[in-house]
């Protein structure tokens, strides 16, 4: 559960600790500003997909179902710093399928706490395997990370590619072929 109040306490020692005056005009409501913001882009702490992956079709055709260029912003968990990108999500299902607005939202479950990378793309391609049950899954993330390019190296516009390959994707070079050509449509 996300404590609002100690969030603007914690802001309030920010900005103290960076010398600012908590009492100037312009930082009086910066900390419930921030905590109402914090309570939005962490809601994910509170969220589980399965709650989204549970209300499933049955159909006849098990090939690939690939949902791409789903946009998400997230935050670092080691410097609390934003990134974002898009990730791109496939599956095998097994008789069954997702509403397609259910892949974008289980992405924003896993975005929406503070996070890695790495793990997230994990998070997601697990999520599908036992919460949807699917035979295969392929998550790709593309993101960049506010800690390379304002501060630290500094290098704007580079991006962090992530993948993670479940079941019958993988070590199955075809099947990854075909979600990398899908990806190029």
């Amino acid at each position: 559960m996300i404590d609002k109040n100690k969030i603007e306490a914690g802001v309030r020692l920010l900005l103290e600790g960076i010398g600012e005056d908590v009492n100037r005009e312009g930082l009086k409501e910066t900390p419930t500003r921030i905590a109402r913001m914090y309570e939005e882009i962490f809601a994910g702490m509170e969220e589980t997909p399965k709650v989204h992956l549970s209300k499933t079709f049955q159909v006849k055709n098990n090939e690939m179902v690939l949902e791409k260029d789903i946009v998400f912003y997230s935050m670092c968990e080691h410097h609390f710093m934003p990134f974002y990108g898009k990730a791109h999500v496939a599956y095998i299902p097994d008789g069954k399928v997702v509403g397609l607005s259910k892949l974008a939202r289980t992405v924003e479950v896993f975005a929406k706490r503070p996070q890695l990378q790495e793990q997230m793309t994990e998070q997601i391609a697990r999520a599908l395997m036992e919460d949807l049950g699917a035979k295969g899954a392929m998550v790709v993330i593309e993101a960049e990370h506010m800690c390379m390019t304002m501060r630290g190296v500094k290098k704007p516009g580079s991006k962090t590619v992530t993948v993670v390959t479940k079941g019958q994707f993988q070590d199955n070079e075809k099947l990854q072929n075909s979600f990398y050509q899908m990806l190029k449509l």
